[in-house]
């Protein structure tokens, strides 16, 4: 299985010197529409997305975690970005339509 990241040109460039495969975008649009290209890749096992892009899509990717787990769809901290912390259950709310 495959790892692709998609996110911004040192994004995908740093990921790529470690041997990642890499869709360089410059928008949240451009990066949903490669998540949903690659979510039907069989040969894909997981995507890496930058947190900057994701944050702004948060919704519409944890739908697409939902309906098809695989590949995983995984947001790290682009570079010079801060991390931010997660809230795990709000997000499962979210995705459970609960609360």
């Amino acid at each position: 299985m495959k790892i692709v990241a998609i996110g911004g040109r040192p994004f995908v460039t740093g990921l790529q010197l470690a041997g990642v495969d890499g869709k360089e975008v410059s928008t949240p649009e451009e990066a949903l529409a490669n998540v949903k290209d690659l979510m039907a890749t069989p040969d894909i096992g997981l995507i890496i997305l930058s947190d900057d892009l994701e944050k702004n899509i948060r919704t519409e990717v944890s739908e697409i975690r939902l309906n098809q787990p695989v590949p995983i769809i995984y947001a790290v901290p682009a570079p010079g970005g801060k991390q931010e912390k997660v809230q795990y259950r709000e997000i499962v709310k979210q995705m459970l339509k609960i609360g």
